[in-house]
């Protein structure tokens, strides 16, 4: 029975073994597998390092490709089209400080990226981009005023895209879009320009009140020419009809004046003569 058992045995642990064997085949040849494929995903491309041979001139697409392990290694670029922006601090043409945000939409030349890779890496916007945008930005705003720079806002902006593009196409990058999003001075050109819009507000002020005064003045002229005409009437008049008019106004007026008495419970009216006297005395008699 022993004799039976072990040829037996010995078939079972060789059975086991080839097993074992089979098993570490198929998981070391899917690890050799796994590492042999790499994949682009959408809007990505591939740049391939060799050991042998360096950076590899061909840019890979998208999708599931193969390549020797160890030996080559991908490099992934993403080639969308994507926002940067970084402020600078630049100084203007009659020496004041302004501070300006830009924002740009910058993607990589697809077929330069073996070039980009081998010169910059894969991180080429971050070390680029704010480097020839503050450049750009001084060398523009050097040339205006500090005022022009809203004036001629759109001129400004004209100048830095065209510049920035320029600059970005020698290190293979493309700007899809380029513009000055805010713009703020420093705190002594803020105060200098509150203090001369103060000024020109108490300027037309000024005027204005300088304004009024003169048709003040000339409304005093009138108003005094037309008195001394309408005296120079009136007494042309008197010259002609005597001083009858004259006492026709006198009436008419004492009239009124009279009317206007007559209806105010506090007034008496008292006749010249003996009856004054006599209401005089019947007054201080009721008043007893």
């Amino acid at each position: 029975m022993a004799a039976a058992g072990g040829p037996g045995g010995q078939a079972a642990v060789s059975f086991l073994t080839n097993i074992a064997r089979a098993a570490i085949g198929l998981g070391a040849g899917a690890s050799l597998l796994g590492s042999s494929l790499y994949t682009v995903d959408g809007g990505q491309r591939a740049v391939i390092f060799d050991r042998f041979r360096g950076v590899l001139p061909d840019t890979v697409g998208e999708g599931t490709h193969f390549l020797v392990p160890w030996l080559q290694k991908p490099y992934i670029f993403d080639i969308r089209t994507r926002p940067h922006t970084f402020t600078s601090n630049s100084g203007t043409k009659d020496l004041q400080m302004v501070n300006l945000s830009l924002r740009l939409l910058s993607r990589p030349d697809v077929s330069q990226l073996p070039t980009i890779f081998t010169s910059l890496g894969t991180e080429y916007d971050e070390k680029v981009l704010p480097s020839i945008g503050n450049e750009v930005l001084k060398a523009v705003v050097a040339q205006f005023n500090a005022d022009q720079l809203l004036t001629d806002r759109p001129h400004v902006s004209a100048l830095v895209r065209d510049a920035l593009i320029r600059r970005a196409r020698e290190f293979n990058i493309i700007l899809d879009d380029v513009a000055i999003t805010h713009l703020s001075y420093g705190i002594e050109f803020s105060l200098a320009v509150e203090k001369k819009q103060v000024a020109q507000q108490e300027a037309e002020r000024s005027k204005f009140l300088v304004a009024r005064a003169e048709q003040e003045r000339r409304a005093a002229i009138v108003r005094a020419e037309g008195e001394s005409e309408s005296a120079r009437l009136i007494s042309d008049a008197t010259a002609i009809a005597g001083t009858g008019l004259i006492e026709l106004r006198r009436i008419e007026a004492a009239k009124e004046i009279a009317a206007e008495l007559s209806k105010s419970p506090n007034v008496a009216y008292i006749p010249a003569g003996n009856n004054g006297n006599m209401l005089l005395g019947l007054n201080a008699a009721m008043s007893r």
